[in-house]
């Protein structure tokens, strides 16, 4: 198996992590390196101690000197260039197109390119005016809802920036039944993300709520309390231990899990 360690590659505000192989001695754990992908040569940031893995996305070339560092910082002011030209240009040709960014490879040989768009789009009839302007090969990569809030990185309902731009390394599967069993509003307002999908916390969080929920009554469930009175269960606080009963003289009350049982029939 090659030795390898995992680097981040500079593009947008992804956190994804890949596998590198390296030749001698490992790089440092935030040590700056010139890596071989399938583009060509990029630049990374070394993000983990050596592991052995069974396949890697590329290899280390050289620890990044001066002179690759500069290179570097002037292709990105030339990304940041190239991107508002592109906006300028495509968005009257091309309705509903979102330029997202452009990324170099260290020679300069090969740009990509991303964008998202609602409906399926061409760019093969721009690519020849793009190339020419850009002075490289173009390549587009398009993004969806979930992948440009990751590229863009935006803040989370939490307040802080959004799990998919900071950490994530996959997107984890969200579904309905998983903000019901939190007894969350299924507004979609209230468990959306920037994204406009489901929450990727909903799935984060459900293990714990599932454990909870685990000897609570259910949601209507008919149930008495030590004291005698009895009603209908219309919510559920699992972090609390506390349940909300509709009495059957028309009152609402909040009683611990413990002190109630099943009304007999």
């Amino acid at each position: 198996m090659p030795k390898c360690v995992r680097v981040r590659l500079f593009h947008g505000r992804e956190p994804k992590l890949y596998q590198m192989r390296y030749r001698d001695e490992p790089p440092a754990i935030g040590q700056k390196v010139v890596v071989r992908t399938p583009r060509g040569l990029e630049m990374a940031e070394v993000r983990s101690e050596p592991r052995d893995v069974n396949r890697s996305f590329g290899e280390i070339v050289r620890p990044a000197d001066e002179a690759d560092i500069e290179r570097f910082n002037v292709l990105r002011e030339k990304e940041v260039s190239l991107k508002w030209w592109l906006r300028a240009r495509l968005r009257p040709r091309i309705a509903g197109l979102k330029i997202l960014g452009c990324n170099y490879t260290l020679d300069g040989g090969h740009v990509v390119v991303y964008y998202s768009s609602e409906k399926r789009v061409s760019l093969g009839s721009q690519v020849r005016e793009i190339a020419r302007h850009a002075g490289a090969r173009v390549e587009f990569v398009a993004r969806g809802p979930r992948d440009q809030t990751a590229y863009l990185g935006t803040l989370g309902v939490c307040g802080l920036s959004s799990c998919c731009s900071s950490w994530m390394q996959q997107f984890a599967p969200a579904t309905i039944r998983m903000a019901r069993d939190q007894q969350l509003p299924l507004s979609p307002e209230k468990i959306s993300g920037p994204c406009g999908r489901l929450l990727c916390c909903l799935s984060f969080e459900h293990a714990h709520y599932k454990e909870l929920l685990a000897d609570m009554p259910k949601k209507n469930a008919k149930v008495c309390t030590d004291s005698g009175v009895c009603g209908k269960v219309i919510k559920l606080n699992p972090l609390v231990g506390m349940v909300d009963v509709y009495t059957e003289g028309g009152g609402v009350i909040s009683v611990k899990k413990s002190d109630l049982r099943p009304k007999e029939r």
